[in-house]
């Protein structure tokens, strides 16, 4: 009962920015989910809807010492996937990869371990079987190596017969995807993303690999209070209860050796993703650095079906292949039918129907779409969160995002 309690006594505009009217309600919202824990981080939600900027705030902190900023860049781990598969799409549209022609014949080397079938529609519908991680590399410190994994990836042997199922790839779905673009196009994944996103778009915050001089604006982890000593000698014998994700897992049904061989590489402990080894690293799956400004407009762009400005970023006969679902059962890793389009999932909410997608990260921030309403969302933040399937304020917010939308086009809110 504490957390609703803490919600429904909290501030109504402890944020900074703007919010159109029609979407106050968000506002709030967001204000009340962060009162409680100001203490512990900040996060920012920038919404677009019909094209215009609808809602752009933020509050909290962005380090110990620092207020969250305008600018303020944040970690977002998967959510960064779907960023990783728009610029894919674009260059689909471009002519410069295509989804159906075997990554071998980009990267002859990609074809080791029967690897020769696999194309790029196979890589971002999670379709490859390269979903495995922890056997792969001898320690997580591996994953700072670009050129090292993609050396890793090519020499990878699938751990299914290609067509035959499918696995969520939370790490190496970036080597994949990246690898393949880069052997296509023989450009960066860097110079990939500043000629066909960042400059076409005019984003201001958006990075696989952040540059130095733009560290001192990521927001960084808050470490909690240590607890009392003797609270912590109190519970030293007392078994762990599972955490949420892990309840879920157990009620899935899902082999756990699957999830660990997707999820933990041995010696993670060595590798802190928030650190500024790990912010500069090349890690498209798990440490894409964006604005949520940057986000939503990336995500505002496909919510006009690849159009934005004047500009044909995707055409129209790719974006009706990337939003299509490819498979609706639930695959070997997530813990439930994440119905999967090419390198984007469902969208999580409290109820309400939608036909658009995105993609959540485990830190709990996320971004999607909703092409029919015309609608993108993105919330970035910095708190202590984790969750395979996201946290309950993202799809809180998620849910009033499109009610606010419904009251503007249907003329009420409704909670389906």
């Amino acid at each position: 009962m504490k957390p609703i309690k803490e919600f429904l006594t909290a501030s109504t505009d402890n944020y900074q920015g703007q919010a159109d009217p029609s979407f106050q309600d968000l506002a709030v919202q967001f204000s009340r989910f962060q009162g409680a824990r100001a203490g512990q981080g900040g996060a920012a939600l920038v919404v677009y809807h019909q094209g215009e900027k609808v809602v752009d705030i933020y509050t909290g902190q962005k380090t110990e010492q620092e207020p969250w900023q305008s600018d303020t860049l944040s970690l977002c781990y998967s959510t960064g996937k779907g960023v990783l598969a728009t610029l894919a799409h674009i260059l689909v549209s471009r002519g410069q990869i295509s989804y159906d022609t075997p990554v071998a014949e980009y990267w002859p080397e990609f074809a080791q371990n029967g690897k020769g079938q696999i194309t790029l529609a196979h890589m971002l519908s999670h379709q490859s079987g390269l979903y495995d991680i922890r056997n792969i590399i001898q320690d997580a410190r591996e994953m700072l190596d670009w050129p090292h994994m993609l050396e890793r990836i090519a020499a990878a042997k699938p751990r299914f017969e290609l067509g035959t199922d499918a696995a969520y790839q939370p790490l190496t779905f970036g080597w994949q995807v990246g690898g393949a673009l880069e052997k296509a196009t023989g450009k960066t994944l860097t110079e990939l993303m500043e000629e066909y996103l960042v400059r076409p778009l005019q984003l201001h915050g958006a990075y696989f690999g952040v540059p130095e001089q733009e560290l001192s604006r990521v927001a960084r982890l808050i470490q909690r209070p240590k607890t009392d000593p003797r609270s912590r000698a109190d519970k030293t014998h007392q078994p762990r209860k599972p955490n949420v994700m892990q309840r879920a897992l157990q009620l899935s049904g899902q082999n756990p050796q699957d999830f660990q061989d997707a999820m933990i590489p041995k010696g993670m402990k060595h590798v802190n993703f928030f650190s500024d080894e790990g912010l500069q690293a090349l890690i498209p799956a798990a440490t894409g650095v964006f604005t949520a400004q940057s986000l939503a407009k990336v995500y505002a762009m496909l919510a006009q079906r690849g159009q934005w400005q004047q500009q044909e970023m995707i055409s129209p006969e790719i974006f009706q292949r990337l939003s299509t679902v490819q498979y609706t059962q639930r695959d070997r890793i997530m813990p439930l039918p994440m119905h999967w389009r090419l390198g984007y999932h469902r969208i999580l909410t409290l109820g309400k129907a939608t036909q658009g997608f995105g993609h959540i990260g485990f830190n709990g921030s996320g971004a999607w779409c909703d092409p029919e309403r015309n609608l993108s969302f993105a919330y970035t933040h910095n708190f202590p969160t984790a969750s395979i399937s996201g946290d309950y304020r993202l799809w809180a917010l998620t849910q009033e995002t499109l009610r606010c939308a419904d009251q503007i086009q249907k003329g009420r809110k409704g909670w389906f």
